[in-house]
């Protein structure tokens, strides 16, 4: 049998939220696979699915910025090994020209081609060596997106006070007239906090994968395994019905007004500015 450590332990817990001890347990009957001790724990209704944006990070900072004309954005994270260092005046100043690197990166969004990118006749990995020379630590190019618009729309960027969780939104409308209304600005950039604060793990049903599906069928089913036969397919697909909601951007209640959904309040407010607006992705980036 596989010896549990404690790190492992505490990784467990951070992902399901439940106690140590149960973490532990799930842990020993899965022989130390944090996959398997997952299933587990979700198998006895003790957690939820993790999202994907709470994967293990290090510590560091969420940096983005929008072009002048808006139609460009970009989200990055840096990452170094401790909060400590994230604070610095050095890696703060980094952080603070990291952002442009991105936005003078080609289209190409390979990890490569914006470590290669120039400013100033500086490249960003030869800003991030100098960093690491200055702090004795490592120090990493973290998350990194970076929206285009190519037609009507509009790009919102929302990220936390603390620096450590950052959405971008990209939102296509029917016309530029809608895209700089008031109203979209605003709804848009809710959503984005929006996000931030729920975790949605896609935009809608067909942004999940079928083995998660699978997986989640499997789960709801072996909960009820108990319940008449003739129950357990609609007990299952009423909680399939819930798991979309809470985990479909788009189908899950909007933060600010829970009895509407989220695209019900887009709707909305493109509807308010004369046309029609959808959302076309979004990431959402965290570390520590």
């Amino acid at each position: 049998m596989a010896e549990i450590s404690a790190a492992t332990v505490v990784k467990l817990r951070k992902l399901s939220g439940q106690g140590m001890m149960d973490c532990k347990q799930a842990l020993t009957e899965a022989n130390g696979d944090m996959d398997q001790a997952m299933q587990i724990l979700r198998k006895k209704g003790l957690a939820t699915l993790a999202k994907r944006a709470e994967r293990e990070t290090s510590e560091g900072r969420v940096i983005s910025k929008l072009t002048d004309d808006g139609k460009t954005g970009v989200l990055i994270t840096l990452c170094s090994e401790t909060d400590f260092v994230a604070k610095s005046d050095d890696f703060v100043a980094v952080t603070d020209k990291l952002a442009d690197y991105a936005l003078a990166c080609p289209d190409d969004q390979s990890r490569e081609a914006i470590l290669a990118t120039e400013v100033n006749g500086q490249s960003l990995n030869d800003l991030i060596t100098e960093l690491v020379s200055k702090t004795g630590e490592k120090t990493q190019l973290g998350d990194y997106a970076r929206f285009k618009l190519t037609g009507s729309g509009l790009i919102a960027i929302y990220v936390h006070f603390n620096r450590k969780v950052g959405t971008m939104l990209q939102i296509e409308t029917s016309d530029d007239k809608v895209a700089v209304s008031q109203a979209l600005k605003t709804i848009a950039n809710d959503i984005a906090m929006h996000i931030t604060a729920t975790k949605p793990l896609a935009l809608d049903k067909d942004g999940i994968d079928a083995d998660t599906i699978e997986k989640e069928k499997a789960i709801y089913a072996d909960q009820v395994k108990d319940k008449p036969a003739e129950m357990v397919g609609k007990i299952v697909e009423g909680k399939m019905k819930k798991f979309f909601a809470e985990n479909c951007l788009i189908e899950q209640p909007f933060v600010k007004d829970d009895k509407k959904s989220v695209k019900q309040v887009l709707d909305e407010a493109a509807k308010s500015a004369g046309g029609t607006a959808v959302i076309k992705r979004f990431v959402r980036f965290a570390v520590g």
